[in-house]
This record gives structure tokens, C-alpha cells and sequence, in this order.
């Protein structure tokens, strides 16, 4: 029987690269809330939701359970990036980041808990951002630190239940649905010691790893897939 695995915020770019690399041997759900996914893979199962809304992640997780029968993989991937200035603040736009990067993956969690057998993985995804905070955006790197310091903890009382928590942390990766300046692309190129990006394939094959039985004795770490930026 197929693993079932939900990829949150997978309509496109990183999230898409996921569920396209998951889909070969597992049944896939995928979250997506603005944009619906032009070519998602075939057979999965789309839902629409925003994942800060009240109610919100149990649903998908009915919905996901309703169709399935089971869930084995989550993969929080749905995040939003806002500028934080130190001359301005805005509450309601730093809440909201917060909501989809942090406290999503707990309403997910509480909600898939009943559901998930001894042998279930968890990855979240986070970013160098956390241990390199982004000038103009440090909220978002904390909100992804938070994220890490979440998984590490969650693992310590998922342990005994037999279920895996890791996150990885990419770099700036390269995606044809989601350019970036050529200016950008050659900073970045210049504090990186693989001179290249990651791929979204790159990322997608560390989760599957970190999602699988290879990575069975592993869970509260972090793995960082970045081709080397800032060494």
C-alpha cells in the first residue's frame, strides 16, 4: 500500500517541486491557498485552505483522513516572507507570517495526531534564514527559527510514539516558477562554495530522505541544503 503524504502550500515552486518528487510512490494531498496549482500530480488530492483560519488545518486533515484513510508524511511547506523595517511595524502582517510559519505546523500536527501509525515523518521547511537572519526581514528569520527550535522540541514527545520530526533549511533556490533578479542570483552565487543554487529537485530529494525508512534513526535535526552559502 502507497504512503499517503500532504505537502502544504505546494501549488507552485518549492512546495510543487515536493509533491512532484513524493507523487512517484506515494498518494499525494496538497494544500494551496490563493493560487490552485496548474499542474499538480496526477490524482492528488487539492485543498483549498488557509492554514491561519480557525478550523482551518483540521479540515484538510479530515479531508485528507476521508479520502485516504491514513496519513504517513507531512510536509510544512506552506510559508510567507514580510518585511519587517525597523522603522515600521505591522502587527497584523508579522501575525499572519508567524500564523503560516510557525503555529500551522502545531494546529496540523494536534489535528494528524490520532491519525498517525509508529513509522510517521514529519518535515518542516525552514531556511538559512534562521541561523543567517535576512536584513529588512529578520522576523522572518526568527519566525523560521522558531520553527527549527518547534521541531527539535516536538521530537523529544513524538519520540516514544514512534514518529520523526526533522526540517530542512535550503538556501535562495533555483526555480523556473519562481526567478530571481540576475543581480541576486550572482551575490548569492559569489557566498556560495558549490557556485551553484539548489534545485528544487535538490530540496524535494533531501525531505523524501528525511521522510523515509533511510532516515529512520533521525529526528530533531535540521538539514541544511544550500549548496555551502556563507561558510
Amino acid at each position: 500500500m502507497r504512503k499517503v503524504a500532504l505537502i502544504t502550500g505546494a501549488a507552485r515552486a518549492l512546495g510543487r517541486a515536493i509533491a512532484q518528487d513524493l507523487a512517484s510512490d506515494h498518494e499525494i494531498a496538497l494544500t494551496w491557498r490563493s493560487r490552485a496549482p496548474a499542474d499538480p500530480p496526477l490524482a492528488a488530492q487539492l485543498i483549498q485552505a488557509d492554514l491561519t483560519e480557525a478550523g482551518a488545518p483540521a479540515r484538510v486533515i479530515a479531508e485528507v483522513i476521508g479520502r485516504f484513510g491514513r496519513l504517513d508524511v507531512i510536509v510544512n511547506n506552506a510559508g510567507t516572507v514580510v518585511a519587517s523595517p525597523l522603522d515600521h511595524f505591522d502587527a497584523n502582517a508579522l501575525q499572519t507570517m508567524y500564523g503560516i510559519n510557525v503555529l500551522a505546523a502545531q494546529a496540523l500536527l494536534v489535528a494528524a495526531l490520532p491519525h498517525l501509525e509508529p513509522g510517521a515523518a514529519i518535515v518542516n521547511i525552514s531556511s538559512v534564514n534562521a541561523a543567517l537572519p535576512p536584513s529588512g526581514a529578520v522576523h522572518y528569520g526568527a519566525s523560521k527559527a522558531a520553527l527549527e527550535v518547534w521541531t527539535r522540541g516536538v521530537a523529544q514527545e513524538l519520540g516514544p510514539k514512534g514518529i520523526r520530526i526533522n526540517a530542512v533549511a535550503p538556501g535562495a533556490v533555483l526555480l523556473d516558477d519562481a526567478p530571481r533578479p540576475p543581480e541576486m542570483v550572482a551575490r548569492i552565487l559569489e557566498d556560495t562554495a558549490l557556485g551553484r543554487m539548489a534545485s528544487g529537485h535538490d530540496i524535494a530529494r533531501a525531505v523524501r530522505f528525511l521522510a523515509g525508512p533511510d532516515a529512520a534513526a533521525i529526528t530533531g535535526e535540521v538539514l541544511t541544503v544550500s549548496g555551502g552559502y556563507r561558510l
